[in-house]
């Protein structure tokens, strides 16, 4: 079987020909009736007088004062021309209404409401709309100053590893990180310290030549896995995962490969690991010594290097493949483990979902060690060709965990992100679905361990679009993210925090704008010692400032 070379695990959304074509009659249409148009046609005037001005002007270099404060500081702002409105006026900070305490010749006084977020103030008469200067509200969530790496990473961070060591394995699709990969570029793997600093001992070369989507650890070696075909010095003979040694440098052996009869022996060096997938591999996991793997792939490749091809090649390479669909587990030398999801007698795997699938593997509950259970969610209606409601869970030996038990109905439509913390034991699911189990349950949910709905958790609808994930912290607060624009009826656009009931957490959801995707919200500390959040994915903004696609905010 030939290796795919079309893996794509985004979608782009293109315009097809058709639209073209219509797109181009309609102007030369418009430039056939422009040219019939006589000199002497009269015209309508195009710019009619605008409505009169209001005769407001704020006073923006003066700005507010004070220009921060807690939800429920006096806010003095200078401006002109109010009075003639002072019936019809109302204020918002970031889009939070605001109680106005007084309107005079001089200025409008306001207080911080307690849901107000950093960002642009406004005066609004009617349909009319005064900015004001930015005001900074002070909340229990601020950048972390001893986080170094303030240039952030130029592609996604998709996921950061945390070593024993103390320090972290970043993947993703980045070329540059920290602005150290100017000369030579950090192609999608780095090592960091806790700082952010980039650790200087991993030898990863020119990196990956794809996007990489997970990496695990087993002993002193790393396994990484994505979208890609080479490894620094190593451009072929890669299927979505390798193996890499400790200091970064690919795991390679030298094989005397094919030569026909009166050519030289030769040595050539390949990937030690020689297993590979048709198709992206998109998290990746250890587990007792072995291997497991999920993703959009149907066959499992592996290579061999010292047999001739039928037109007697030198140096051929001749590709093996078994079916095994989406989610697989591999011995330590790279074989297919075929006690885990396997059919011996027709020799390929279980039939698996019939929709992509995400997935994810947790700890025990309450501390126990990894159980080696497997959450299966996605885009799927079938599992193993038994209905599944977009969820599912397997145990340790890849058969159905019949102890999780989504209620034979499960979500009515995709679940795209789940996330899982083994403190509370509780799942929080975000996605398409309406419903789970045949109960409400609006775009999130959060879980029993046993897959049932939790109705403890209420959560509030979101409005001026959508959420993308969500993730458990150890508290049994939540952090959300997506394109939103209110949550309930409390401006929030595009972050905020939970309570564990589902309404906003006082003192944490006065950060500004964010702008873009997480991939993972990870709980640490900063260097002197505060309760952290390492938020990774791809994103430019976090409460109205640039950034680039990681960060560490302090945590209150």
């Amino acid at each position: 079987m030939e290796q795919s070379n079309n893996i794509k695990p985004y979608r782009f959304k293109s315009i097809d020909m058709k639209s073209i074509i219509k797109l181009i009659y309609l102007f030369l249409a418009l430039l056939a009736v422009h040219g019939c148009k006589q000199a002497s046609d009269e015209f309508e005037e195009p710019y009619k007088a605008g409505k009169a001005p209001l005769g407001i002007a704020i006073n923006n270099v003066v700005g507010a004062i004070p220009s921060n404060g807690l939800p429920g500081t006096a806010v003095q702002i200078s401006a002109t021309g109010l009075l003639p409105y002072k019936d019809k006026i109302s204020f918002t900070f970031n889009g939070e209404p605001a109680e106005i305490v007084e309107i005079t010749a001089a200025g409008i006084k306001i207080k911080v409401p307690d849901n107000a977020s950093s960002g642009v103030t406004a005066i609004l008469i009617d349909d009319k709309i005064i900015f004001g200067p930015i005001f900074t509200v002070q909340g229990l969530i601020a950048t972390d100053p001893t986080f170094v790496a303030t240039q952030g990473a130029n592609g996604a961070v998709i996921q950061a590893l945390p070593l024993i060591e103390g320090k972290y394995m970043l993947v993703g699709n980045f070329s540059n990180y920290d602005n150290k990969g100017v000369v030579t570029p950090n192609n999608r793997i780095v090592r960091t310290f806790l700082n952010g600093n980039i650790d200087r001992t991993l030898r990863a070369g020119t990196g990956a030549n794809g996007v990489l989507l997970g990496i695990a650890q087993l002993g002193t070696q790393f396994y990484i896995a994505g979208a890609f075909s080479g490894y620094n010095q190593r451009k072929e003979n890669i299927s979505n995962i390798t193996r890499l040694n400790g200091n970064g440098t690919i795991d390679s052996m030298g094989i005397k490969t094919f030569r026909p009869p009166g050519k030289r022996d030769t040595i050539k060096y390949f990937p030690r690991f020689n297993g590979g997938t048709d198709g992206y591999v998109n998290k990746i996991y250890t587990h007792q010594g072995r291997i497991i793997v999920t993703g959009g792939f149907r066959y499992y490749i592996t290579r061999r290097y010292d047999q001739p091809n039928r037109y007697q090649t030198s140096d051929s390479v001749i590709l093996d493949s078994t079916e095994a669909r989406q989610i697989i587990r591999l011995n330590p030398d790279a074989t297919l483990d075929k006690t885990y999801r396997f059919d011996i007698g027709t020799n390929k795997s279980l039939p698996a979902a019939n929709g992509e699938i995400g997935s994810l593997m947790h700890s025990g509950n309450g501390g126990e060690p990894n159980d080696g259970k497997l959450l299966i969610f996605g885009s799927f209606t079938t599992f193993d060709n038994v209905a599944s409601g977009y969820i599912t869970r397997l145990k340790s030996d890849g058969t159905k965990d019949l102890t999780f038990n989504p209620g034979g109905v499960g979500a009515n439509l995709p679940i795209t992100t789940a996330n899982f913390n083994q403190t509370t034991g509780k799942y929080i699911i975000t996605g398409e679905f309406t419903t789970y189990n045949g109960a409400p349950a609006v775009n999130m949910a959060r879980l029993n361990i046993d897959g049932t709905l939790d109705n403890t958790f209420s959560p509030k609808p979101f409005s001026g679009g959508s959420i993308r994930g969500a993730k458990l912290l150890s508290n049994g607060m939540i952090v959300i993210f997506g394109d939103f624009k209110k949550y309930g009826e409390n401006t929030r656009n595009g972050f905020a925090v939970l309570t564990p009931e589902g309404g906003l957490a006082p003192g944490y959801n006065a950060t500004g704008i964010f702008n873009g995707n997480l991939f993972d919200v990870i709980e640490t500390k900063s260097e002197d010692g505060k309760k952290a959040l390492l938020l990774i994915g791809e994103f430019d903004r976090f409460d109205n400032t640039r950034v680039q696609n990681i960060i560490r905010v302090t945590i209150e």
